[in-house]
Parts: C-alpha cells; structure tokens; sequence
C-alpha cells in the first residue's frame, strides 16, 4: 500500500482536514498515523440532501478527470467522519475513485465532542436507526451520482460500526459492485433501532462482500465469524471472509495502538483487488 505523506505539520494534521480533527475519545494520537496528501485531488464538505436535512461529510477524488468516476461509500467508525476516515477518503481517490464519507450522526450529535467512548455509545450511536443510516447512504449515493461518480461502478466500504452497517447496505444497495466490511460485528441484539443484523441478512446479500476480521478481535469472537462464513456458504453467496490470525479489532486504524500494518496493508490491497474484480474500479 503507497502512501502519499504531506508536508504539512504535526498540528495541523491533529485537527484533521476538516473540522472534526480526531475523536476525543481515542487521544493521544498514535505516531503510526498516516497523512495522506491532497496533491492532484479535489477534496470538500458535500452537502447532501436526504429529505430531512443537509447531511456534511467529506470527499475526495481526482482533479479534473475526465468522464464519471467510479464511487466508494465510505462508511465511518464509532467515531465519525473524523481525520482518519477523511484520510481514507484520500487514499482511494489516489487510486482513482470518488470516496465519499457521509457525516451519518448529524442529527443526533457531534462525536468530536465527545470526551470517551461510554458516552458516544449512549448520547450518540445509540440514537442512530438502521433505517435511518441506510436512507442517508442512499442520499449519499444519489448526491455523488450528481457530481461526478458513475454510479454502475459503485462500492461501499466500512470500519467498526460502519463494518456492520457495509453489510447491511449490501442487502439494501443491490446496484453496488461490491462491498467490503472491516470488522463489522455481525451479530447483536434486536431492538427498535437494530432490527436486522449482518447474520441475518446473510441469506438475502446478492452483492458480493469481502469481509476483513481479526483473530485477536475481543469485540467480535471467531464464533460470530465463523457462523458468518458457514452462513454465507450455506446460502451460495458470492462473499467471502479473511482472518488475519494476529490482528485484533480496528487492526486498519492507524492513529490508534490496534494499529497491524502488515494486516492492513493486506487487507487494503484485498479491497481494491475486490472492487476491480467485481467491476467497481
């Protein structure tokens, strides 16, 4: 995996390219953060309209391509559309795509803000529907076809929360190419705002998902993986999981201790190599 370092200082990366910076709740930053320059790319604050408000954001393409790009939703962590996700964002634009990161907490808090963990949990990402994630991502899909992004080679990809919610979006989203789903849990309570989870849905997926796991992962045991892969396997879906042995939960978090770079490295070649072979590239 390149990486494009800018030469901008430690400070300003801490704030991050936008507005959110890094997450309170996951300070100090590590120094495995990467920065990714913004060389040759158009980068902004979309502004999407999903029928119930001006959903913010990040996204990042190539400047000045010529002809649709293909498109890649990314879907943010616990933390939201903070630095790293904006980096991520970057990164694929440096490959070529239209990465866009919808701000998918907007109406319900501010994670920057946010002093630890136990309070996002509670205050923010427990007000936020399934419903109503996969209605911003739809918005988010019909705004990125309006600026630029073909959206017959689209994909959607996704990090911790944003993992679990990758899966759900597949079985909702069947024009996307492909997805792929970093350590998304997979199973969990029902309730009002979590009805379905990604082992439920594993039956119905038509669009294929490349599902990225930890061995180490304390949050997501290998008998929830497992389950997925026997589930997947039993329903002939064109999907498949990678366990990396060593990594734990968030292994492709940078700017955190979880950081694996070997296993992320890989994992990210896996992606793009999915995306392409799938037709989203």
């Amino acid at each position: 995996m390149t990486q494009h370092h800018a030469t901008l200082n430690r400070r300003s990366f801490l704030t991050g390219a936008g507005s959110l910076g890094f997450a309170l709740a996951v300070q100090p930053v590590a120094a495995s953060a990467i920065l990714t320059d913004s060389q040759s790319l158009q980068t902004g604050i979309p502004a999407i309209d999903t029928g119930s408000g001006a959903m913010s954001g990040y996204y990042a393409k190539p400047e000045n391509a010529a002809g649709p790009l293909p498109l890649v939703i990314v879907i943010q962590e616990i933390f939201g559309v903070h630095a790293h996700i904006q980096d991520l964002c970057r990164r694929l634009a440096k490959q070529g795509y239209f990465a866009v990161a919808p701000e998918l907490y907007f109406r319900h808090g501010n994670p920057a803000e946010v002093a630890d963990i136990d309070t996002l949990m509670r205050d923010v990402v427990s007000k936020v529907p399934d419903n109503e994630v996969q209605n911003d991502l739809d918005a988010t899909w019909r705004w990125a076809g309006a600026h630029g992004a073909d959206l017959r080679r689209a994909a959607a990809t996704g990090f911790c929360w944003g993992g679990r919610q990758t899966w759900l979006y597949a079985a909702h989203n069947r024009q996307l190419k492909a997805a792929a789903a970093w350590y998304g849990k997979l199973e969990g309570p029902v309730t009002a705002n979590t009805p379905r989870h990604p082992l439920d849905i594993a039956a119905q997926l038509e669009v294929p998902v490349l599902g990225l796991y930890g061995g180490q992962d304390q949050s997501i045991p290998q008998a929830s993986v497992e389950k997925m892969q026997t589930a997947l396997k039993q329903a002939g879906k064109n999907s498949e999981i990678v366990v990396y042995p060593d990594a734990g939960h968030g292994f492709n978090a940078d700017y955190r201790p979880s950081y694996h770079a070997r296993d992320a490295a890989d994992g990210w070649r896996k992606m793009l190599d999915w995306f392409a072979r799938h037709g989203a590239g």
